[in-house]
Parts: structure tokens; C-alpha cells; sequence
């Protein structure tokens, strides 16, 4: 052992692992916070209206069901290779980003619309300590 770490491992990897966890998390706890957001929203929209409300329920509905799948992925311990959590996290970005855009033109929508982008930004982030 050297200076505290395990034999073989140095300060910088234990430094990019430390990143990767943490940024791992705050992409989850973003999934969760825009899943809730996404739903809320796609549940205060009127059935019955125009064709746009029904787009805003629809990504509404959509990206509540990609943040919780995401946040599951990098919730668990499971052995998901980099490449498939990649995939999983980059989908989240790219619908988040899309929801974000739709609930823009939809007053009363804010709320949505920044916790999408919250997310987008931390899958962004999480992204970065794949490469």
C-alpha cells in the first residue's frame, strides 16, 4: 500500500472513480427529478384538447419513463457494459431535450422544461467521465 491506496491504484484513478460515482449519482437523482416533474406535467394536461397539449403529454409521459429507466441503470449494481450505459444515458439526454423544447411553448410548463434540462446536463456531465 502507498500513501492509503490499495496497491496498483493511484490518486488519479481513485480521483476519476470518485468523479464517476459522483457524477453518476447526480445523473440519477436528476433522472428521478425530471421523471417526477415530466409526469406531473403530462398529468395536469386537458385530454381533451389541441394537438399540442397531447405532444406536451406525450413527451410528458416519454421522458418520465426514460429518466426512471436511466435512473435504474446507474442505480444498480449491475454489470451494464460502458457502451450500453452510454446508449441508455445519451437517449435520456437527447429526449430530455426534446421534452424541454415542447414544454417551452406550453405556459405553465417551466417547471418541466428546467428539470429537463437539469437532467440533459448532468447526463452530459456523467458522459464526460466515459470518455
Amino acid at each position: 500500500m502507498d500513501g492509503g491506496n490499495p496497491t496498483g491504484v493511484t490518486s488519479t484513478t481513485q480521483q476519476e472513480l470518485f468523479q464517476f460515482l459522483e457524477d453518476r449519482f447526480a445523473c440519477a437523482q436528476a433522472c428521478t427529478e425530471c421523471a417526477r416533474a415530466c409526469a406531473l406535467r403530462a398529468s395536469l394536461v386537458d385530454t381533451d384538447g389541441t394537438e399540442e397539449q397531447e405532444l406536451v403529454r406525450r413527451k410528458g409521459i416519454m421522458c418520465a419513463e426514460v429518466c426512471d429507466a436511466t435512473c435504474r441503470v446507474l442505480s444498480e449494481q449491475n454489470r451494464l457494459d460502458e457502451s450500453g450505459m452510454r446508449i441508455q444515458v445519451e437517449w435520456c439526454r437527447t429526449v430530455c431535450l426534446e421534452c424541454a423544447h415542447v414544454f417551452d411553448r406550453h405556459p405553465g410548463a417551466e417547471d418541466g422544461a428546467k428539470a429537463a434540462r437539469d437532467c440533459a446536463r448532468a447526463c452530459t456531465e456523467f458522459l464526460a467521465t466515459l470518455d
